[in-house]
């Protein structure tokens, strides 16, 4: 019987002592983004896809960036921050707070943006302090 010119062609057997998988492609990229205004591969935690190193030797990311540059402006009450903050950098409010907790402590945020970092370290440790 004649094969079936729109079927796939059949793969090739792995050679012995070949793994079960073959390395992935490294030009075949990252994959799809997980959602608007959220970077990274599908199914990757974006912590997996962090440099590793020794402390406070890695770069901000794009998005920490933004994050710090969005809390360098004023904001007249809470309710048009958090409706800019889905707008702009496409996440929750929640999510936004946790990386912006998270840059707080993290020595690349403090190189970047020395005055808005310590502004908000102030801010956080009023508030826990009045706790």
């Amino acid at each position: 019987m004649p094969a079936d010119p729109a079927a796939p062609p059949p793969e090739d057997p792995p050679s012995p002592g070949a793994g079960a998988s073959a390395p992935p492609d490294p030009a075949a990229g990252p994959g799809e983004p997980a959602g608007p205004g959220e970077p990274g591969a599908v199914g990757e935690p974006e912590e997996a896809r962090e440099p590793v190193g020794p402390p406070g030797s890695r770069e901000l990311s794009d998005r920490d960036r933004a994050v710090l540059a969005f809390e360098r402006r004023s904001w007249p009450g809470p309710g048009a921050k958090e409706r800019a903050v889905r707008e702009r950098l496409g996440m929750s409010p929640t999510r936004y707070y946790q990386l912006l907790n998270a840059l707080l402590d993290d020595p690349a945020a403090l190189r970047h943006d020395p005055v808005t970092v310590n502004r908000l370290v102030r801010v956080r440790a009023a508030h826990r302090d009045a706790r």
